[in-house]
């Protein structure tokens, strides 16, 4: 469950608008002098009161780690809607759920024996969302990871196709997104629909490039995951991400995120609560990726390593920002070995 600490405290400050620092107004002296009331008004005015300043509510405070923390997940169910295909080793399913009033399309992979099977979420890396399908190139290692025995729920995110679309400022929606899918998985496995053959107590994150970066966050908020798979994933440090979506972008995108103060972006960037962690990690890197760089996952192993968490690091020589050929089966057979290590019952 998210760790919900002091969160009486934290919504009642939220409700009175309170903010980490405000400035106060201060009067300012004038050289206008206001004649003094007689005797008559003193006995008969009424006294006024001066004026209250009504602290500014902290614009940043929905997409802080510590909120986000703090805050619940779930309601509603996730949908099967209709099998997109069926082969001998798993079905595939169209699904849908609800997710902060949203409607959040994906797919589902669902082994065909009994079960149970631990849960794996698969986050796909941007894509222009015009061209995006719901199949994505991320289908070839859901599939592969259905065929090793996991369920494995890939949603498409907000604003991708059919999904709904709404503020997702530092991607801190698209974490919504795949929180509330965590509470449902735990609340619906076991029961008599698809996910009936899931195991809700064994539930892993697979997540490349922006996935990748999206799962990181979800890491530092959500202790019900066990095991997570980043793969040429994002920063943990939201100034590095936005400089290069920026540039990438040709400054059509990351503006707003860095207009945000410096002390915000501390409590938003899932470095500074990398000590939250429990899940045991794995990160892969190809040393030829000329798009997110390489020294961003060495950095989050040695943070990893620094803290005392259960994280190992491989990288890829020659492999790019998406792998190919015999350095991604290698890829696909080290994911599957460590979600065997850490998805299983105690």
């Amino acid at each position: 469950m998210p760790r919900r600490f002091c969160l009486t405290v934290l919504l009642l400050f939220v409700l009175i608008g309170c903010a980490p620092a405000v400035s106060v107004p201060t009067a300012t002296a004038t050289s206008t002098e206001t004649p003094l009331p007689t005797a008559t008004q003193l006995s008969t005015s009424t006294p006024t009161l001066p004026p209250t300043f009504s602290p500014t509510p902290d614009p940043y405070l929905p997409y802080t780690v510590e909120y986000l923390q703090s805050r619940a997940y779930g309601g509603g169910q996730i949908e099967f809607l209709e099998i997109m295909e069926q082969n001998i080793l798993f079905t595939r399913y169209l699904m849908r759920y609800p997710s902060d009033g949203l409607n959040i399309y994906g797919f589902a992979n669902i082994p065909n024996d009994q079960g149970p099977y631990p849960v794996i979420i698969a986050l796909h890396g941007y894509i222009d969302p015009a061209i995006y399908n719901t199949l994505d190139y991320t289908t070839h290692y859901a599939d592969a990871l259905a065929g090793a025995g996991y369920i494995v729920l890939h949603p498409n995110l907000r604003g991708y196709q059919p999904s709904d679309n709404a503020d997702n400022l530092f991607r801190v929606g698209m974490a919504t997104d795949v929180l509330n899918l965590i509470e449902l998985i735990q609340t619906q496995g076991g029961g008599s629909d698809p996910l009936g053959t899931a195991d809700p107590t064994l539930i892993g994150l697979w997540g490349h490039s922006m996935g990748g970066g999206i799962s990181t966050r979800v890491l530092t908020i959500s202790d019900d995951i066990r095991a997570a798979v980043l793969y040429g994933a994002m920063s943990g440090d939201e100034q590095k991400n936005y400089e290069a979506i920026q540039r990438w972008s040709g400054n059509t995108r990351g503006i707003g995120e860095l207009t945000i103060p410096a002390e915000a972006l501390t409590r938003i960037s899932p470095m500074y609560f990398f000590d939250d962690i429990t899940a045991a990690v794995s990160i892969h890197h190809g040393t030829a990726d000329a798009t997110v760089p390489l020294d961003w996952s060495v950095l989050t192993c040695e943070q990893l390593q620094a803290l005392g968490k259960n994280v190992e690091c491989h990288y890829y020589e020659d492999m790019s920002h998406t792998f190919y050929g015999p350095g991604d089966q290698e890829f696909i057979q080290n994911t599957v070995q460590f979600f065997n290590q850490y998805l299983t019952a105690p």
